[in-house]
C-alpha cells in the first residue's frame, strides 16, 4: 500500500507535465488509463514539449515498457494466476508492483502485494493524473517547479539497487548514460534514449570478447 500511495502521488507531476505539453486532459487520463506505465509516459510526453515527433516519441516510450513483458514472464510463474485474470492483471505489471511482488516470501503473499499495490497506484495515478491535468494551466511551467523530473526521478530510484550493484549492471548503465548525452546535441528529441539501449548489446559484445580471448589464452 505505501508504494502504490507514494507512487500513485507523482501523477500529479505527470498531468501537469502532460499540459504543459501541450496534451489535453482527456489526453493526459487517456494515456493512465490505457499506457499505466510512468516512465514510457514521462518520455513521451517530455520527447512531445521537447518538439518531437509523435513517431519518435512514441518509439522511445514504447522501448521503455519493454521490460514490463520480461516482468510479466517472471510474475506469471511467481504468481500463477488462473487464466481470464491474466489479461485483466497485465495492465498491472509495472516496476513497482513486480518489484513488491518479488519480494514476497510465498505465493498467497506474492499476489496479495500484487493486488494491493495495484489497485492503490493504479487508482491514485489516474485520479491524480486528472487533478495535474486540470490544474496545469494554473501551475504554469512544470520545470519552474521541478515537477518534470519527478517521473525520471522515480525510476532511477526503481533502478539504484541495481545499478549499486556493480559489475554489468553498473557498466552499462555509465554507458547508456554517455550515449544520451552524446547523442541529446545531435539526434532530435525522444531519439537519444533509443540510443542507450545500444548500451546493453556493447557491453555483452564486449564480454563475450573478452571470455573468448581469456578462453584462447588458457
Amino acid at each position: 500500500m505505501g508504494v502504490g500511495v507514494a507512487v500513485g502521488l507523482s501523477g500529479f507531476a505527470f498531468g501537469a507535465t502532460a499540459g504543459g505539453a501541450g496534451l489535453t486532459v482527456a489526453q493526459a487520463c487517456a494515456l493512465s488509463l490505457l499506457v499505466f506505465t510512468g516512465a514510457s509516459q514521462f518520455a513521451l510526453v517530455g520527447a512531445l514539449g521537447a518538439g518531437a515527433g509523435p513517431y519518435a516519441a512514441a518509439a522511445g516510450a514504447l522501448f521503455l515498457g519493454v521490460r514490463n513483458a520480461f516482468y510479466g514472464l517472471r510474475l506469471s510463474h511467481v504468481l500463477r494466476l488462473p487464466p481470464w485474470i491474466r489479461p485483466f492483471a497485465a495492465q498491472w505489471v509495472i516496476d513497482e508492483t513486480s518489484a513488491v511482488t518479488f519480494a514476497q516470501p510465498d505465493r498467497a503473499s506474492a499476489r496479495l502485494g500484487f493486488t494491493v499495490t495495484g489497485v492503490s497506484l493504479f487508482t491514485l495515478w489516474n485520479l491524480t493524473t486528472l487533478l495535474g491535468a486540470l490544474g496545469a494551466s494554473a501551475l504554469g511551467d512544470p520545470g519552474t517547479w521541478g515537477l518534470d523530473a519527478a517521473g525520471p526521478a522515480v525510476f532511477l530510484a526503481l533502478l539504484s539497487p541495481k545499478v549499486r550493484s556493480g559489475g554489468l549492471e553498473q557498466v552499462t548503465a555509465v554507458l547508456g548514460v554517455v550515449l544520451v548525452l552524446a547523442a541529446v546535441p545531435l539526434l532530435p528529441a525522444g531519439v537519444p534514449v533509443l540510443v542507450a539501449a545500444l548500451a546493453a548489446p556493447l557491453v555483452l559484445l564486449a564480454r563475450r570478447g573478452r571470455d573468448s580471448r581469456e578462453e584462447t589464452a588458457r
